[in-house]
């Protein structure tokens, strides 16, 4: 088994992006920046665990496979779905930990650009390059461990990649990884990853409106997020006020310390939109069925078993960062989509891709009902 193949399953994958590089004034002081992007992506490489150990020939086994599923996803997920998206440009990106990390630094840098812009507005005119420079470094080795830890856990995306193009991510490390620690069926896993992220592009693509209204809806909601300068000791007193109940179950991790109810609602707001998106990338991956998937209730039960079955530290992490919210979002976002389907159908249910005001609100996405009643009357 030769070294280089036993690190990070590379062999053969792709990679994602060239090292991030500023390339424009965005968040930056002169030619220093808020957030050192090249310090962050090189922390995160630096820091992320390595991957399982394989040869490589399984290395390179892995990578074929994950391409020629993401392709044969796309008939299965169109047949079940019924939307009809436009054939991707480019096909699914197999990439390994650091080509990972190097995309989503990228695509964070050109998410938080009004983040960083509305900071540098407020910024002291005191503040010499040295400061910044090193402020910069600062934040990027934050943001680089960050990176890291969720290099490690995400198995695929669909990278929305804010000021460029869109891209299917499958990250082959770490679906090795888990379809190891689950015993299942390698091929079967590989196809079941590929139907849920393969739905996820269809969703952006078949429907035009929806990237940008997320987008646009996120980095908003992101800029009122940053406190002004008067109201940062009233900030740090509801921080300390609610660290107890961030560190509960049920809420949305570090947001909740900093959040106004009113910021909160609106949080609401795009977590229904994403626990709608994330649940129906869940029933259509299951939906495909046995025919395609022989093993795929097996897979189900134990990756579901897998999800609430983490280490008491790494609850508190996931708890901090939001990402048990994010596993909600899977299972209530499953049961709107199923609660709709049974009642009019696929195509009944396809109407909430109508238009922005046809998503489910975030009582509706509790209660299908609901949306039914709203939206069909």
């Amino acid at each position: 088994m030769s070294q280089d193949s036993r690190q990070d399953l590379h062999h053969g994958a792709d990679r994602s992006s060239e090292p991030v590089r500023p390339v424009g004034p965005v968040g930056s002081v002169g030619s220093v920046e808020l957030v050192d992007w090249d310090f962050a992506a090189a922390t995160a490489r630096r820091l992320v665990p390595r991957g399982p150990r394989v040869s490589r020939a399984e290395a390179a086994d892995a990578v074929r496979e994950l391409r020629a599923a993401a392709a044969a996803s796309a008939q299965h997920v169109a047949d079940t779905s019924h939307l009809h998206a436009p054939a991707s440009a480019e096909p699914a990106r197999v990439v390994d930990r650091p080509g990972w990390i190097d995309a989503n630094v990228e695509s964070l840098r050109g998410m938080i650009a009004p983040v960083t812009d509305k900071l540098l507005a407020a910024r002291p005119s005191g503040v010499g390059p040295t400061a910044a420079a090193v402020g910069g470094k600062v934040t990027g080795g934050e943001t680089g461990a960050l990176m890291a830890f969720l290099a490690s856990k995400v198995l695929g995306q669909y990278d929305l990649a804010p000021g460029g193009t869109p891209r299917l991510l499958l990250v082959a490390p770490n679906v090795v990884e888990v379809e190891r620690e689950l015993d299942v069926d390698p091929r079967d896993f590989r196809m079941w990853v590929c139907l849920h992220e393969e739905t996820h592009r269809v969703q952006f693509t078949a429907v035009p409106w929806l990237r940008q209204h997320l987008l646009d809806r996120t980095r908003e909601l992101s800029v009122e997020l940053v406190p002004d300068a008067d109201q940062l000791a009233a900030r740090l007193a509801q921080m300390v006020r609610n660290l107890p109940d961030v560190l509960r179950e049920g809420g949305n991790g570090l947001s909740d310390l900093v959040t106004t109810p009113q910021q909160r609602e609106e949080i609401a707001r795009i977590t229904a939109v994403m626990s709608l998106l994330e649940g129906h990338a869940d029933v259509i991956m299951d939906d495909v069925g046995p025919a395609v998937i022989p093993t795929v209730d097996r897979i189900r039960t134990t990756f579901d078993q897998r999800r609430g079955g983490r280490s008491s530290l790494d609850r508190v992490i996931r708890r901090l960062l939001g990402l048990e919210a994010k596993m909600r979002q899977y299972s209530e976002g499953a049961a709107f989509v199923r609660g709709v389907v049974d009642t009019v159908g696929m195509d009944g249910f396809n109407q909430v891709w109508t238009s922005p005001e046809t998503l489910p609100t975030p009582a509706e996405i509790g209660d299908h009902r609901l949306w039914l009643r709203r939206v069909h009357g």
